[in-house]
């Protein structure tokens, strides 16, 4: 067993499911734990790809989950603190200065395709849990996009997301956002009301 240990590389996953209840596997588990949090060996780029898809699957909670694997002096780095920037901005609903802040590190975001349509994509969530019509400045803002492109990308949500175009008075013009258990409370489920109680005479 000595010798095939030797010539044939185990996973982490072989060797427990091989050997679960083995002591002598311990130190090779020690040592593919030790080298997962060496920073030193640590490939900045990949950890940067992977917290800017973190940040494409926002609502979900993946960056500040990731962010916590990764030692704080490596945290420091410029690349980490636009990061930590942007998850702030959009954690805030702060989109206009998300959108700035992105503009000025498009080398870093650019590596992952698609940022910019999950990003749009999330503050469209956002928007459909704070309003049931949305003014069309706000929704600019929101995803970054203006004129034409702003009008080709509301009649791509009219067709197939339900929002429908409100005709403006002289107001900017308002979008009608579905409905949804937050943006009309009325449709919001009462849990209480379906948890039965049992009653001791």
């Amino acid at each position: 067993m000595g010798r095939e240990q030797q010539q044939v590389s185990y996973t982490v996953e072989q060797l427990v499911s091989v050997n679960p209840y083995n002591p002598d596997i311990l130190t090779d588990l020690e040592n593919y734990v030790n080298e997962q949090f060496e920073p030193g060996r640590m490939s900045i780029p990949i950890v940067v790809q992977i917290l800017i898809k973190a940040l494409m699957a926002m609502p979900a909670s993946d960056f500040s989950l990731c962010l916590f694997l990764i030692p704080e002096q490596v945290q420091m780095e410029e690349q980490f603190k636009t990061l930590i920037v942007l998850s702030h901005y959009l954690e805030t609903a702060r989109f206009g200065q998300f959108w700035d802040e992105a503009a000025k590190s498009r080398s870093i975001l650019e590596v992952v395709p698609g940022f910019e349509q999950a990003i749009q994509a999330y503050a469209i969530h956002v928007l459909s849990l704070t309003y049931q019509k949305v003014p069309r400045p706000v929704l600019a803002e929101a995803i970054n996009i203006e004129g034409l492109s702003l009008d080709k990308f509301m009649e791509h949500h009219v067709a197939n997301s339900g929002w429908i175009l409100e005709k403006s008075h002289g107001r900017s013009q308002l979008i009608v956002l579905p409905r949804n258990e937050f943006n009309h409370p009325e449709l919001k489920k009462h849990t209480a009301e379906g948890v039965p109680f049992e009653h001791k005479k």
